[in-house]
């Protein structure tokens, strides 16, 4: 299973759903931004919600797929643009985009609240049950959406940087923390790892969990990614496993009886 129709097909429609994809265009201070919005809409009301931030690609077909399979377990679940409406940088681009971002902080947080304001901005969600989650890049926004102190009950990581900040704002954090990181992941090693636990350790108030995966590099749950020269590479076992545990998390914060795994 190493293509993105493959895992989308993990996570089948639910007999009787209407799964319904959309791009969504919204803004950040002026600047034109669009996202993908997932949802069932056969089913009424309010319920749980899931905020996908993207790799350093952009909002692309990953991460149409990963909203997708949300929506088919019952969330609202949006794709949030953090560079702009129709930046889909190449390899050759990607790390200089992400890159400014990295170094400026509030810009890339308010690009993440964009998005989570324009989720909450739905009718079907239910505001009090909110989760982040992202994928390399996007896995620092999550835990940068939770470090600016937003109403989440959860902030998930996958093969995410794990920003140590100085001085620590780790106090600001109210959503449960999960972070699901390779063993072999060269852009993330065990070093940054204990910096990271570190600094959470430190305020006693914040519940937070790492789940290791053996042999899995940078990019481990994005289907497709084949660079091991540089360190990242998929890997099935750790996508399989890395999903199952954002399911069991997602039941908990949720407040849901159990996990469809």
């Amino acid at each position: 299973m190493n293509s993105i129709d493959d895992v989308l097909q993990t996570v089948p429609e639910p007999a009787g759903a209407d799964i319904r994809v959309e791009t969504v265009s919204y803004d950040s201070d002026g600047t034109a931004l669009e996202g993908v919005l997932a949802k069932d809409s056969v089913v009424a009301g309010p319920r749980p919600a899931v905020l996908v931030i993207h790799d350093w690609h952009g909002v692309n077909e990953h991460v149409e797929a990963r909203v997708t399979m949300l929506a088919r377990l019952g969330y609202v679940a949006f794709g949030a643009d953090v560079y702009g409406a129709g930046v889909r940088p190449s390899d050759d681009t990607a790390g200089q985009i992400a890159g400014s971002f990295y170094g400026d902080i509030p810009l890339f947080r308010a690009r993440l609240r964009a998005g989570l304001d324009r989720l909450l901005a739905d009718p079907d969600v239910d505001a009090s049950k909110v989760v982040v989650m992202g994928y390399c890049f996007g896995g620092s926004g999550a835990l940068e959406l939770a470090r600016s102190g937003a109403d989440l009950v959860g902030a998930v990581s996958f093969h995410g940087g794990l920003i140590v900040h100085d001085p620590s704002d780790a106090d600001q954090i109210t959503a449960k923390l999960l972070v699901l990181t390779g063993g072999a992941d060269p852009m993330v090693p065990d070093t940054k790892v204990a910096e990271w636990q570190d600094e959470m350790r430190a305020v006693p108030t914040v519940d937070w969990q790492v789940i290791t995966y053996a042999g899995a590099m940078h990019a481990f749950a994005v289907p497709g990614t084949d660079a091991p020269d540089h360190g990242a590479q998929y890997q099935e076992r750790a996508d399989r496993r890395s999903w199952q545990a954002l399911q069991v998390f997602l039941a908990e914060v949720f407040g849901e009886e159990s996990a469809a795994v």
